[in-house]
């Protein structure tokens, strides 16, 4: 069943089972993935080598997405389940070890994905727009699925949970890993695609396109709302 024509597959073009987006509030959870500062802040380089000048220029599009309506559609998200009170879990990588040797073998990779946060490093911490309240669950993972690496399997089946809507970064990474993990455990899993981001316009569309109509719904900030509104109105 597809829910739009948006992000269709090869797999997916004959397909012409259409349904709407439906779901129950009291069956769902926002799950922010890593929207850590070390993802999302733009680094502070003082002298930077030609280097280090060119390699900030090309990730400069990936923070203009996130300061544009990554954070913004997060931040309208989280203010709508809390005022709604529905659920909100939030994920983040963080290791126990100090030298990192519990982290996954992803995460002790070289190159881009080699990663050591450690408790209390400011590095890892949630911005501050989209920091957890008092009673909002923290999954603290060294994996990239947020329920590979956590209790959020169980915590979610034990609150009664069975659809999770998924926003954060980077959508072919943690993003991704978190969404098919949900999926095979039978969660119903909807991916915000205003509200999650990959390094790349290119490599976003790929992902949503891989991930759409079999691993989740890929849908936008306004029409998810828009459903738990009439989902509200209508108990």
């Amino acid at each position: 069943m597809k829910v739009n024509d948006r992000h269709v597959s090869f797999y997916y073009v004959n397909d012409q089972d259409y349904g709407k987006i439906e779901i129950d509030p009291k069956k769902t959870a926002l799950l922010i993935v890593d929207m850590q500062h070390v993802f999302i802040t733009r680094k502070k380089l003082d002298n930077p080598s030609p280097i280090e000048k060119a390699d900030a220029e090309r990730w400069e599009q990936f923070y203009q997405a996130i300061d544009n309506f990554v954070v913004p559609n997060n931040k309208r998200l989280l203010d709508y389940f809390r005022a709604n009170k529905i659920e909100v879990v939030h994920a983040k990588i963080e290791c126990r070890k100090k030298d990192g040797s519990d982290r996954s073998l992803d995460h002790k990779a070289t190159g881009y994905n080699e990663l050591l946060l450690v408790p209390g490093d400011p590095a890892g911490d949630i911005v501050p727009l989209l920091a957890p309240m008092e009673d909002e669950i923290v999954i603290r993972k060294t994996t990239d699925s947020a329920v590979t690496g956590s209790m959020l399997r169980l915590t979610l089946h034990n609150m009664g949970i069975d659809t999770v809507l998924v926003t954060g970064v980077l959508t072919d990474q943690c993003v991704s890993g978190t969404v098919r993990a949900l999926a095979d455990e039978s969660f119903k899993v909807w991916l915000i695609e205003d509200a999650c981001r990959a390094a790349t316009e290119q490599i976003q569309n790929n992902e949503l396109e891989i991930l759409n109509n079999i691993y989740c719904h890929v849908v936008t900030t306004s029409e998810i709302i828009e459903a738990l509104e009439e989902a509200k109105n209508n108990k």
